[in-house]
């Protein structure tokens, strides 16, 4: 196939959407298919562009021997405005200036395709953004090729529910009905779980165009080393001894993460527990402010991938916080890692999400049963019920290890990354086919 991927963020992002989108790319054409890819630098979760791409424009790199995209995609940059603070209308203005930029390079892609080879056979675009859905759009109807929308975030459901824009009716209503237009226009919607899935359908997507997309995990890269073996994080920190809480990824502002340092701060007398944060974003700064002075909390920046392993399995228990608000409009991928490293998580949700339904191990809706929890629930904002989760935890080892074992079984066998992308490369195949066949 000739895929066409089309999407804000990429390799070599380490977190979030580009890392998926470019294990993807890569994989896709490493199984022999030409693999394009519209894309930005790499900016994320630091909101600054890369010091080797900035100022640069437009940028060509890859495309593996022929540059056509078998065997490593061929990619195109594109530039876009990342502000320094991503309040609600600059986060609008950012990815509306990926949108603009991007849709030039996709129409060439479609209408003069390099070294006169045919056009795309499917057009795959991710949200975010979802001002990216109109271009790909049309790009598929000019090449008479599917097009198929693969939903990270609800971007628009987000934007209002989580306050970044004002949730005035007029414009709220307008937003959200373009959105579901746009949507059912597809050949092809996928989402990460089946909470939002199930979101799809309520925008008025046909079952039958409704694809399960979860994100994975390579589970020979991320796995458990025994507890209390050497681990490098633990030894050049002084943590030794210590129950190690971590929370790694992403720092945004609108996850909850101010739950975290009032947990620190909360078992700041317990010398036994050490709380370890790692990563950027937006909320970073804001962070550091809150951990300031803390001796039980370490702040350290992303670490690379070659260290993500290393890093955790130095926790005796992962940290994952998400606001009631957010409830299914996103499905945290952080999780996959978590589970897959064999360490127990603790998570504050509402009952009934996708989140908490992988890690109680129950089924949605029902409750019933499905497979061993892989940690505990909390609900979402609740201190309290956060504190005492974890010091039940804490002083109980072989509980921990007993979850920790169920999330890695987990984690091979609902998440592994060759599974999840044999599966969708089918689905990918059949979404051309049905529209060669006239299927739609």
């Amino acid at each position: 196939m000739r895929i066409l991927i089309f999407g804000l963020n990429y390799a070599p992002e380490l977190t979030g959407i580009g890392k998926y989108t470019g294990e993807m790319a890569s994989w896709l054409a490493e199984r022999g298919h030409a693999v394009h890819v519209v894309t930005a630098p790499p900016y994320y979760p630091a909101w600054r562009i890369s010091d080797e791409y900035r100022g640069l424009g437009y940028v060509t790199e890859g495309g593996g021997p022929a540059a056509d995209g078998v065997g490593e995609p061929l990619v195109f940059r594109c530039p876009l405005y990342v502000p320094e603070e991503a309040t609600g209308l600059k986060r609008v203005l950012h990815l509306f200036s990926f949108a603009a930029s991007a849709a030039p390079i996709v129409m060439r892609e479609v209408l003069l395709p390099r070294g006169g080879s045919p056009g795309p056979d499917v057009i795959w675009t991710v949200e975010p953004t979802f001002f990216g859905a109109p271009v790909a759009l049309a790009a598929a109807s000019l090449a008479q090729a599917p097009a198929w929308l693969h939903v990270q975030d609800f971007e628009v459901d987000a934007a209002f529910d989580l306050g970044l824009l004002p949730a005035n009716g007029k414009i709220h209503a307008s937003a959200v009905g373009l959105e579901a237009v746009l949507t059912r226009t597809f050949a092809r919607a996928s989402s990460i779980s089946v909470r939002m899935v199930e979101r799809l359908l309520r925008k008025g997507v046909r079952p039958e165009q409704t694809v399960l997309f979860p994100n994975w995990v390579d589970v020979d890269q991320v796995l458990p080393s025994p507890v209390g073996a050497p681990n490098p994080f633990r030894s050049s920190l002084g943590l030794e001894g210590k129950v190690v809480l971590l929370y790694s990824g992403n720092m945004g502002s609108k996850q909850g993460l101010e739950l975290l340092p009032a947990l620190a701060r909360a078992l700041a007398d317990d010398p036994s527990i050490h709380f370890l944060f790692c990563g950027d974003g937006a909320f970073r700064p804001t962070m550091e402010s809150l951990v300031k002075g803390m001796d039980n909390v370490t702040l350290m920046p992303l670490q690379p991938l070659e260290a993500l392993n290393d890093l955790l399995n130095c926790a005796d228990i992962h940290l994952l916080p998400q606001r009631a608000d957010a409830a299914d409009l996103v499905m945290p991928s952080k999780l996959t890692g978590m589970l897959s490293s064999g360490r127990p998580a603790i998570v504050t949700a509402q009952a009934g999400t996708q989140v908490a339904a992988v890690v109680s191990g129950v089924a949605l809706g029902t409750g019933s049963p499905t497979h061993e929890p892989c940690g505990v629930v909390v609900p979402a904002g609740d201190l309290a019920a956060l504190v005492e989760a974890v010091h039940e935890l804490v002083a109980d080892p072989a509980r921990r290890a007993s979850l920790g074992a169920a999330a890695r079984r987990f984690a091979v066998e609902h998440m592994g990354k060759e599974k999840v992308l044999e599966q969708f490369e089918q689905n990918l195949l059949t979404a051309v086919r049905d529209y060669r066949n006239g299927v739609r």
